[in-house]
């Protein structure tokens, strides 16, 4: 049998816990990455399930709690306040939180 080598680039972490869980199996790093490859092309497939992940990214919660926060200062008829007006209402609030007795 002719042998080949595949070589590939992983986080140096993220190798060494794949070779601690090979280990801790009774396997070898080449002989788990050989079982992947044996259950692929025998099933014609990746041997498990691969799936877009439906949560939403960070970027996207922050656009949508911006948008609530621009549906409701259009309720409140606020929509057109400036940074200014904005920057004093956060200094005045917490200006008052500093004056009150804890």
């Amino acid at each position: 049998m002719h042998e080949a080598n595949i070589s590939i680039r992983l986080e140096k972490t993220l190798k060494e816990r794949f070779c601690n869980l090979c280990s801790s199996l009774g396997l070898s790093t080449t002989s788990a990455i050989t079982l992947f490859i044996r259950a692929a092309l025998r099933e014609k497939k990746i041997p498990f399930e691969i799936a877009v992940d439906e949560t939403p990214s960070i970027g996207q919660r922050g656009l949508s709690a911006f948008e609530a926060l621009r549906m409701q200062a259009a309720q409140n008829g606020i929509q057109d306040m400036t940074l200014d007006d904005i920057n004093k209402i956060i200094k005045e609030s917490r200006d008052e939180r500093r004056r009150r007795p804890n």
